[in-house]
């Protein structure tokens, strides 16, 4: 699968790293890794865990030093002017990370404190009443759901205005209604030029972002929109419905040239490589009381078939 980077067309570049990697106790968490996101983008990050996703965001933030490795963030060289990117950037971690003996209004008040904002006072209850805050701004954080923790966090993150915005998993957790919130409040963001990079494990979230890579255990092996990803994968996806597919299940997966048999419901979605091979192993079984028909591959399954293409470099 070819993973060289795609251009943003008239877009200028937020990041742009050439062979980037970095190692811990000899092995490889990330892998000469070549990559640009364009200002005002929403890059989403996929893989699976330990496949090197946030040690490459924390290398991107001045968290980490590359081994090896060049480029810029928001303009500024990732290996001499990590203290000029850090005070650019938000950065979303994974857990929740605020106080939560404090209430929500202190916790963004010791972060304006933090990065010396002026103003504080009114740039903290402009930050409440953005993310609809001000009417819980006295509870105390360990209270909040987890929905209502992710609004505060974001908005402790966008408090000294940054242009690059870093999420790491950031809805993990949190209801459906909660995360289209947040994917909604994301894509304002974004269309007044903030530039976000996410990693994630939910498919609907990742065909919301206007470009997605999929890293796997170090080495990044595809990148590009949602459909380009999908096209490059070279998948062949049926979907079959009636009968016991319990056992049918069971059958298909013994064929050579059936990569995966996911149950959705109440059919599967039986895929694999070359069409023709494919449909020379599942013909005998296309027969009553099962009803078979070719559909497109999805995100997920073009997931799960990347991460069958690699070992973990860890284990």
């Amino acid at each position: 699968m070819n993973a060289s980077p795609t251009r943003v067309a008239g877009s200028e570049s937020a990041i742009d790293v050439r062979g980037v990697t970095k190692s811990f106790s000899g092995k490889v968490a990330v892998n000469g890794i070549t990559l640009r996101v364009g200002k005002g983008e929403i890059f989403g990050f996929l893989g699976p865990n330990g496949s090197g996703k946030t040690t490459f965001m924390r290398m991107l933030c001045g968290l980490l030093t590359p081994d090896s490795g060049e480029g810029t963030c928001l303009g500024y060289d990732i290996l001499r002017e990590q203290a000029r990117i850090k005070l650019q950037l938000g950065y979303m971690t994974q857990h929740f990370s605020f106080y939560e003996d404090l209430t929500i209004k202190e916790n963004l008040e010791f972060v304006a404190r933090v990065y010396r904002i002026r103003d504080r006072k009114r740039k903290v209850r402009e930050g409440l009443d953005k993310l609809g805050l001000t009417g819980r701004s006295n509870q105390l954080a360990g209270e909040l759901s987890g929905g209502w923790k992710q609004r505060m966090a974001l908005s402790a993150c966008m408090l000294h205005e940054p242009r690059l915005l870093l999420l790491d998993e950031p809805t993990a957790g949190v209801d459906p209604k909660a995360r289209r919130d947040f994917w909604d409040e994301i894509h304002e963001l974004a269309a007044a030029g903030l530039t976000v990079m996410i990693t994630t494990h939910y498919m609907d979230e990742a065909e919301r972002c206007h470009r997605i890579a999929y890293l796997s255990y170090g080495d990044l092996l595809a990148q590009g929109t949602t459909r380009e990803v999908i096209e490059q994968a070279g998948l062949t996806t049926w979907l079959v419905e009636g009968g016991d597919l319990f056992s049918l299940a069971s059958n298909l997966r013994r064929l050579a040239a059936v990569e995966q048999v996911a149950a959705f419901g109440n059919c599967l979605h039986v895929s694999g490589g070359a069409a023709g091979p494919l449909l020379d192993q599942i013909k005998p079984f296309q027969v009553e009381p099962y009803r078979w028909r070719p559909v497109p591959s999805s995100l997920e399954d073009v997931f799960i078939h990347l991460m069958q293409r690699k070992k973990d470099n860890f284990s």
